[in-house]
């Protein structure tokens, strides 16, 4: 009986980890929106999602449109790739 009760908890335990770890890996539901509207334009979609969601989870901020107005978020802005280019799109 204890056995059973031991290997439930751990069960258990183990669910609740495998949940955290899929809610950490995701992106969240504010950046993915926001990046979704600052790439519906770019060339490779693909690339442009990826690099700006970088860039939302650091920042907490994506700039509104598609182009331009990176000074509504100066650490978006500032961010720089190893070529010292601008990391986010």
């Amino acid at each position: 009986m204890k056995t059973t009760f031991v290997v439930a908890s751990l069960f258990v335990v183990a669910l609740v980890l495998c949940q955290s770890l899929q809610t950490a890996m995701a992106g969240s539901s504010f950046c993915d929106s926001k990046c979704a509207v600052r790439c519906s334009k770019a060339g490779v979609q693909d690339r442009c999602l990826k690099y700006c969601g970088i860039c939302c989870e650091k920042c907490h901020c994506v700039p509104s449109g598609t182009y331009g107005h990176k000074d509504e978020c100066p650490c978006y802005r500032d961010l720089k790739n190893s070529k010292g280019k601008s990391k986010c799109p």
